[in-house]
Protein backbone atom coordinates (compact mmCIF):
# COMPACT_ATOMS: atom_id res chain seq x y z
CA UNK A 1 0.00 0.00 0.00
CA UNK A 2 2.72 2.56 1.20
CA UNK A 3 3.86 1.85 -2.77
CA UNK A 4 1.01 3.65 -4.15
CA UNK A 5 2.01 7.04 -4.89
CA UNK A 6 -0.69 9.64 -2.65
CA UNK A 7 -3.18 10.91 -3.27
CA UNK A 8 -5.70 8.44 -4.47
CA UNK A 9 -8.96 6.64 -3.63
CA UNK A 10 -9.05 3.73 -2.56
CA UNK A 11 -12.41 1.46 -3.33
CA UNK A 12 -12.40 -1.81 -1.50
CA UNK A 13 -14.81 -4.52 -2.96
CA UNK A 14 -15.27 -6.34 0.43
CA UNK A 15 -16.91 -2.93 2.14
CA UNK A 16 -18.40 -2.58 -1.32
CA UNK A 17 -20.09 -5.88 -1.22
CA UNK A 18 -21.66 -5.85 1.60
CA UNK A 19 -23.51 -2.85 0.28
CA UNK A 20 -25.01 -4.79 -2.66
CA UNK A 21 -25.72 -7.45 -0.06
CA UNK A 22 -27.88 -5.40 1.30
CA UNK A 23 -29.45 -3.91 -1.95
CA UNK A 24 -30.07 -7.29 -3.67
CA UNK A 25 -32.17 -8.34 -0.02
CA UNK A 26 -34.25 -5.72 -0.84
CA UNK A 27 -35.01 -6.56 -4.16
CA UNK A 28 -35.55 -9.94 -3.36
CA UNK A 29 -38.22 -8.74 -0.32
CA UNK A 30 -39.90 -5.79 -1.60
CA UNK A 31 -40.05 -6.47 -5.58
CA UNK A 32 -38.41 -3.51 -6.11
CA UNK A 33 -35.76 -2.89 -8.97
CA UNK A 34 -32.31 -1.13 -8.11
CA UNK A 35 -30.40 1.32 -10.43
CA UNK A 36 -26.91 2.92 -9.90
CA UNK A 37 -27.03 6.66 -9.64
CA UNK A 38 -24.28 7.78 -12.03
CA UNK A 39 -24.57 10.79 -10.77
CA UNK A 40 -23.42 10.11 -7.32
CA UNK A 41 -20.69 7.19 -8.37
CA UNK A 42 -19.78 6.00 -12.35
CA UNK A 43 -16.65 4.30 -11.52
CA UNK A 44 -17.03 1.91 -13.91
CA UNK A 45 -13.92 -0.24 -12.37
CA UNK A 46 -16.00 -1.91 -10.38
CA UNK A 47 -19.52 -2.41 -12.19
CA UNK A 48 -17.75 -5.83 -12.35
CA UNK A 49 -19.15 -7.01 -9.10
CA UNK A 50 -21.78 -4.51 -8.68
CA UNK A 51 -23.77 -5.42 -11.97
CA UNK A 52 -24.25 -8.83 -10.12
CA UNK A 53 -26.59 -7.17 -7.84
CA UNK A 54 -28.38 -4.61 -9.35
CA UNK A 55 -30.84 -3.95 -12.29
CA UNK A 56 -29.09 -0.92 -14.15
CA UNK A 57 -27.86 2.50 -14.16
CA UNK A 58 -30.18 5.87 -13.94
CA UNK A 59 -28.56 8.94 -15.58
CA UNK A 60 -28.55 12.85 -16.02
CA UNK A 61 -26.71 13.47 -18.81
CA UNK A 62 -25.68 12.17 -22.82
CA UNK A 63 -22.49 11.07 -20.93
CA UNK A 64 -23.80 9.20 -18.10
CA UNK A 65 -26.56 7.29 -20.09
CA UNK A 66 -24.32 6.35 -22.94
CA UNK A 67 -21.82 5.28 -19.96
CA UNK A 68 -24.56 3.10 -17.95
CA UNK A 69 -25.26 1.47 -21.56
CA UNK A 70 -21.63 0.75 -22.29
CA UNK A 71 -19.67 -0.56 -18.78
CA UNK A 72 -22.77 -1.77 -16.72
CA UNK A 73 -25.77 -3.00 -18.88
CA UNK A 74 -29.04 -3.99 -17.44
CA UNK A 75 -31.83 -1.32 -17.54
CA UNK A 76 -30.44 2.43 -18.62
CA UNK A 77 -33.10 4.74 -17.32
CA UNK A 78 -32.43 8.24 -19.08
CA UNK A 79 -33.24 11.50 -17.02
CA UNK A 80 -31.87 15.13 -17.71
CA UNK A 81 -33.08 18.53 -16.14
CA UNK A 82 -33.21 19.38 -20.25
CA UNK A 83 -32.63 17.66 -23.02
CA UNK A 84 -31.00 19.38 -26.18
CA UNK A 85 -32.50 18.84 -29.71
CA UNK A 86 -28.57 17.73 -31.01
CA UNK A 87 -28.24 15.24 -28.22
CA UNK A 88 -31.87 13.57 -27.60
CA UNK A 89 -31.63 10.75 -30.47
CA UNK A 90 -28.37 9.59 -28.80
CA UNK A 91 -29.67 9.42 -25.69
CA UNK A 92 -32.96 7.56 -26.74
CA UNK A 93 -30.60 5.39 -28.69
CA UNK A 94 -28.75 3.94 -24.91
CA UNK A 95 -31.83 4.12 -22.92
CA UNK A 96 -34.47 1.50 -22.51
CA UNK A 97 -36.86 4.67 -20.64
CA UNK A 98 -36.66 8.21 -20.95
CA UNK A 99 -37.74 10.41 -18.12
CA UNK A 100 -38.88 14.08 -19.24
CA UNK A 101 -38.49 16.70 -16.18
CA UNK A 102 -41.45 19.08 -17.60
CA UNK A 103 -44.15 18.45 -19.82
CA UNK A 104 -42.95 20.85 -21.63
CA UNK A 105 -40.00 18.83 -22.48
CA UNK A 106 -42.29 15.34 -22.79
CA UNK A 107 -44.20 17.41 -25.46
CA UNK A 108 -41.12 18.62 -27.34
CA UNK A 109 -39.31 15.44 -27.32
CA UNK A 110 -41.63 12.30 -26.92
CA UNK A 111 -42.55 11.54 -30.39
CA UNK A 112 -38.51 11.12 -31.25
CA UNK A 113 -38.54 8.10 -28.07
CA UNK A 114 -41.86 6.06 -29.42
CA UNK A 115 -39.37 2.88 -28.96
CA UNK A 116 -38.38 3.47 -25.12
CA UNK A 117 -40.96 3.77 -22.30
CA UNK A 118 -41.69 7.75 -21.37
CA UNK A 119 -41.90 9.03 -18.16
CA UNK A 120 -42.44 12.42 -16.09
CA UNK A 121 -41.07 13.73 -12.94
CA UNK A 122 -43.31 14.95 -10.24
CA UNK A 123 -42.66 17.09 -7.74
CA UNK A 124 -44.46 16.42 -4.41
CA UNK A 125 -43.39 19.76 -3.11
CA UNK A 126 -42.01 17.78 0.14
CA UNK A 127 -38.29 16.57 0.82
CA UNK A 128 -35.86 15.34 3.53
CA UNK A 129 -33.35 17.86 2.43
CA UNK A 130 -31.64 19.94 4.96
CA UNK A 131 -30.11 22.04 2.46
CA UNK A 132 -31.84 24.63 0.48
CA UNK A 133 -28.99 24.34 -1.83
CA UNK A 134 -29.84 20.44 -2.81
CA UNK A 135 -33.90 20.72 -1.75
CA UNK A 136 -35.81 19.60 -5.12
CA UNK A 137 -39.12 20.43 -3.03
CA UNK A 138 -37.34 24.37 -2.78
CA UNK A 139 -39.75 27.19 -3.55
CA UNK A 140 -39.88 27.63 -7.48
CA UNK A 141 -38.18 24.71 -7.95
CA UNK A 142 -37.46 23.43 -11.79
CA UNK A 143 -37.38 19.87 -10.64
CA UNK A 144 -40.28 18.30 -11.86
CA UNK A 145 -44.29 18.70 -12.19
CA UNK A 146 -46.53 19.35 -9.08
CA UNK A 147 -49.81 20.23 -10.81
CA UNK A 148 -51.94 17.24 -11.27
CA UNK A 149 -54.23 18.98 -13.50
CA UNK A 150 -51.37 19.51 -15.49
CA UNK A 151 -50.02 16.20 -15.45
CA UNK A 152 -53.57 15.16 -16.18
CA UNK A 153 -53.49 16.23 -19.84
CA UNK A 154 -50.21 13.98 -20.69
CA UNK A 155 -51.12 10.62 -19.44
CA UNK A 156 -51.92 9.12 -22.50
CA UNK A 157 -48.05 9.83 -23.23
CA UNK A 158 -45.88 8.20 -20.59
CA UNK A 159 -45.97 4.80 -18.56
CA UNK A 160 -44.49 5.67 -15.47
CA UNK A 161 -43.24 8.61 -13.17
CA UNK A 162 -40.23 9.47 -11.03
CA UNK A 163 -40.24 11.26 -7.94
CA UNK A 164 -36.62 12.36 -6.47
CA UNK A 165 -37.26 13.85 -2.85
CA UNK A 166 -35.48 11.69 -0.38
CA UNK A 167 -32.05 13.58 0.09
CA UNK A 168 -29.56 11.71 2.90
CA UNK A 169 -32.42 10.10 4.35
CA UNK A 170 -31.47 7.90 6.98
CA UNK A 171 -35.24 8.14 8.74
CA UNK A 172 -37.44 5.35 7.67
CA UNK A 173 -40.55 7.07 9.87
CA UNK A 174 -39.60 10.25 7.58
CA UNK A 175 -39.26 8.38 4.23
CA UNK A 176 -42.83 6.25 5.62
CA UNK A 177 -44.74 10.01 5.93
CA UNK A 178 -43.25 11.40 2.91
CA UNK A 179 -44.28 8.41 0.75
CA UNK A 180 -47.84 8.67 2.63
CA UNK A 181 -48.00 12.38 1.30
CA UNK A 182 -46.90 11.74 -2.34
CA UNK A 183 -50.00 8.88 -2.06
CA UNK A 184 -52.29 11.51 -1.41
CA UNK A 185 -51.33 14.07 -3.86
CA UNK A 186 -50.63 11.42 -6.66
CA UNK A 187 -53.03 8.48 -5.82
CA UNK A 188 -55.03 9.46 -8.71
CA UNK A 189 -52.29 9.24 -10.82
CA UNK A 190 -50.05 6.05 -9.71
CA UNK A 191 -52.16 3.69 -10.12
CA UNK A 192 -52.52 4.66 -13.96
CA UNK A 193 -48.61 3.84 -14.81
CA UNK A 194 -46.38 1.01 -14.87
CA UNK A 195 -43.52 1.82 -12.71
CA UNK A 196 -42.51 4.45 -10.43
CA UNK A 197 -39.33 5.67 -9.36
CA UNK A 198 -38.81 6.66 -5.61
CA UNK A 199 -35.25 7.83 -6.27
CA UNK A 200 -32.16 7.94 -4.19
CA UNK A 201 -30.98 9.29 -1.22
CA UNK A 202 -32.25 6.97 1.17
CA UNK A 203 -29.60 5.40 3.36
CA UNK A 204 -30.95 1.99 3.97
CA UNK A 205 -27.99 0.12 3.85
CA UNK A 206 -27.02 1.50 6.79
CA UNK A 207 -26.42 0.82 9.94
CA UNK A 208 -29.48 -0.06 12.09
CA UNK A 209 -31.77 0.90 9.51
CA UNK A 210 -35.10 -1.39 9.79
CA UNK A 211 -34.59 -2.66 6.25
CA UNK A 212 -37.87 -5.49 6.99
CA UNK A 213 -39.89 -2.19 7.44
CA UNK A 214 -38.79 -0.77 4.64
CA UNK A 215 -39.05 -3.41 2.01
CA UNK A 216 -42.88 -4.48 3.50
CA UNK A 217 -43.47 -0.77 2.66
CA UNK A 218 -42.09 -0.80 -0.98
CA UNK A 219 -44.25 -3.80 -1.46
CA UNK A 220 -47.18 -2.60 -0.20
CA UNK A 221 -46.67 0.64 -2.85
CA UNK A 222 -45.94 -1.36 -5.51
CA UNK A 223 -49.37 -3.48 -4.56
CA UNK A 224 -51.62 -0.77 -4.28
CA UNK A 225 -51.31 0.81 -7.25
CA UNK A 226 -50.00 -2.37 -9.69
CA UNK A 227 -46.50 -0.99 -10.10
CA UNK A 228 -43.28 -2.09 -10.60
CA UNK A 229 -40.94 0.27 -8.22
CA UNK A 230 -37.49 1.66 -9.12
CA UNK A 231 -34.76 2.72 -5.95
CA UNK A 232 -31.70 4.77 -7.88
CA UNK A 233 -29.12 4.25 -5.05
CA UNK A 234 -26.27 6.51 -4.91
CA UNK A 235 -24.47 6.62 -1.46
CA UNK A 236 -26.54 4.07 -0.68
CA UNK A 237 -24.56 1.81 -2.66
CA UNK A 238 -21.00 2.92 -2.16
CA UNK A 239 -21.25 4.16 1.54
CA UNK A 240 -18.21 3.05 3.59
CA UNK A 241 -16.42 2.26 0.81
CA UNK A 242 -13.94 3.99 -0.16
CA UNK A 243 -11.15 5.88 1.31
CA UNK A 244 -8.62 9.05 -0.09
CA UNK A 245 -5.35 8.54 0.84
CA UNK A 246 -2.52 11.25 1.45
CA UNK A 247 0.19 12.50 2.66
CA UNK A 248 1.27 14.72 5.46
CA UNK A 249 3.82 17.75 3.06
CA UNK A 250 4.23 20.25 6.16
CA UNK A 251 3.05 20.96 9.56
CA UNK A 252 3.15 24.30 10.90
CA UNK A 253 1.65 26.37 13.68
CA UNK A 254 -0.47 29.14 13.44
CA UNK A 255 -2.61 29.43 16.49
CA UNK A 256 -3.66 25.64 16.06
CA UNK A 257 -1.82 22.91 14.81
CA UNK A 258 -2.10 22.70 10.69
CA UNK A 259 -0.66 19.62 8.58
CA UNK A 260 -1.33 20.41 5.00
CA UNK A 261 -1.56 17.34 2.44
CA UNK A 262 -1.00 16.59 -0.90
CA UNK A 263 -5.04 16.68 -1.70
CA UNK A 264 -7.44 19.36 -1.56
CA UNK A 265 -11.38 19.35 -1.14
CA UNK A 266 -11.76 21.92 -3.72
CA UNK A 267 -10.41 19.68 -6.41
CA UNK A 268 -11.18 16.16 -4.56
CA UNK A 269 -13.74 16.08 -2.08
CA UNK A 270 -15.88 18.72 -3.72
CA UNK A 271 -18.62 18.68 -1.75
CA UNK A 272 -17.23 19.00 1.62
CA UNK A 273 -16.82 22.94 0.47
CA UNK A 274 -20.06 23.30 -1.15
CA UNK A 275 -22.37 22.08 2.43
CA UNK A 276 -19.90 23.30 4.53
CA UNK A 277 -19.11 19.81 6.14
CA UNK A 278 -15.84 17.83 7.94
CA UNK A 279 -14.32 14.77 6.39
CA UNK A 280 -14.36 11.40 8.43
CA UNK A 281 -11.16 10.61 9.49
CA UNK A 282 -11.08 7.57 11.97
CA UNK A 283 -10.62 6.74 14.70
CA UNK A 284 -9.83 10.16 15.19
CA UNK A 285 -8.38 9.65 19.15
CA UNK A 286 -5.95 11.01 20.75
CA UNK A 287 -4.31 13.66 22.45
CA UNK A 288 -2.93 15.72 19.39
CA UNK A 289 -4.60 17.70 17.30
CA UNK A 290 -4.62 19.25 14.28
CA UNK A 291 -6.08 21.27 11.41
CA UNK A 292 -6.31 19.17 8.23
CA UNK A 293 -5.38 21.32 5.37
CA UNK A 294 -5.36 20.78 1.77
CA UNK A 295 -3.07 22.14 -0.24
CA UNK A 296 -4.42 24.66 -2.97
CA UNK A 297 -4.65 28.07 -2.59
CA UNK A 298 -7.76 28.61 -1.17
CA UNK A 299 -7.78 30.18 2.37
CA UNK A 300 -11.12 27.55 3.27
CA UNK A 301 -9.08 24.56 1.65
CA UNK A 302 -9.60 22.46 4.83
CA UNK A 303 -10.40 18.81 5.80
CA UNK A 304 -11.13 19.37 9.37
CA UNK A 305 -9.94 19.47 12.90
CA UNK A 306 -9.28 15.83 13.96
CA UNK A 307 -7.15 13.93 16.88
CA UNK A 308 -4.11 11.83 16.07
CA UNK A 309 -2.55 9.47 18.64
CA UNK A 310 1.03 10.75 17.65
CA UNK A 311 2.61 14.25 16.53
CA UNK A 312 2.23 14.13 12.39
CA UNK A 313 4.92 14.75 10.46
CA UNK A 314 5.89 15.20 6.94
CA UNK A 315 5.62 12.03 5.15
CA UNK A 316 2.43 10.28 7.39
CA UNK A 317 -0.33 8.91 5.70
CA UNK A 318 -3.69 9.93 6.78
CA UNK A 319 -7.27 7.83 5.61
CA UNK A 320 -10.20 10.39 4.56
CA UNK A 321 -12.77 7.60 5.06
CA UNK A 322 -16.23 7.63 3.00
CA UNK A 323 -15.19 8.92 0.11
CA UNK A 324 -16.83 7.64 -3.01
CA UNK A 325 -19.52 9.46 -3.48
CA UNK A 326 -19.82 12.47 -5.50
CA UNK A 327 -15.84 12.68 -5.25
CA UNK A 328 -14.67 11.19 -8.54
CA UNK A 329 -17.31 12.39 -10.23
CA UNK A 330 -16.96 15.66 -9.63
CA UNK A 331 -12.58 15.94 -9.20
CA UNK A 332 -11.37 18.81 -11.49
CA UNK A 333 -7.94 20.56 -11.60
CA UNK A 334 -8.28 23.44 -9.64
CA UNK A 335 -4.67 24.87 -9.18
CA UNK A 336 -3.56 22.11 -11.38
CA UNK A 337 -3.24 20.01 -8.16
CA UNK A 338 -2.60 16.38 -9.32
CA UNK A 339 -5.55 14.23 -9.50
CA UNK A 340 -5.69 11.31 -7.01
CA UNK A 341 -5.24 8.13 -9.14
CA UNK A 342 -8.11 5.38 -8.46
CA UNK A 343 -7.35 1.79 -6.98
CA UNK A 344 -9.42 -0.87 -5.92
CA UNK A 345 -8.84 -3.29 -3.18
CA UNK A 346 -10.32 -7.05 -4.81
CA UNK A 347 -11.90 -9.26 -2.96
CA UNK A 348 -8.75 -11.36 -2.15
CA UNK A 349 -7.14 -8.27 -0.50
CA UNK A 350 -4.78 -7.80 -3.43
CA UNK A 351 -4.51 -3.71 -4.30
CA UNK A 352 -4.02 -2.50 -8.40
CA UNK A 353 -4.23 0.79 -9.15
CA UNK A 354 -6.61 0.98 -12.37
CA UNK A 355 -6.37 4.89 -13.40
CA UNK A 356 -3.61 7.61 -12.67
CA UNK A 357 -3.78 11.30 -14.25
CA UNK A 358 -0.92 13.20 -15.51
CA UNK A 359 -0.24 16.59 -17.39
CA UNK A 360 -1.73 15.17 -19.84
CA UNK A 361 -5.09 14.72 -18.58
CA UNK A 362 -4.50 18.28 -16.90
CA UNK A 363 -3.63 19.92 -20.63
CA UNK A 364 -6.25 17.87 -22.69
CA UNK A 365 -8.90 18.76 -20.21
CA UNK A 366 -7.84 22.88 -21.54
CA UNK A 367 -7.58 24.41 -24.74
Amino acid sequence: MTTIATPYYLIDKQKLLRNMEKIAYVRQASGAKALLALKCFATWSVFDLMRDYMDGTTSSSLNEVRLGREKFGGETHAYSVAYADHEIDEVVSHANKIIFNSIGQLERFADRATDIACGLRLNPQVSSSSFDLADPARPFSRLGEWDVAKVETVMDRVTGFMIHNNCENADFDLFDRMLGQIEERFGTLLSRVDWVSLGGGIHFTGDDYPIDAFCARLKAFAERYGVQVYLEPGEASITKSTTLEVTVLDTLFNGKNLAIVDSSIEAHMLDLLIYRETAKIEPNKGEHTYMVCGKSCLAGDIFGEFRFPAELKVGDRISVQDAAGYTMVKKNWFNGVKMPSIAVRELDGTVKVVREFGFDDYAASLS
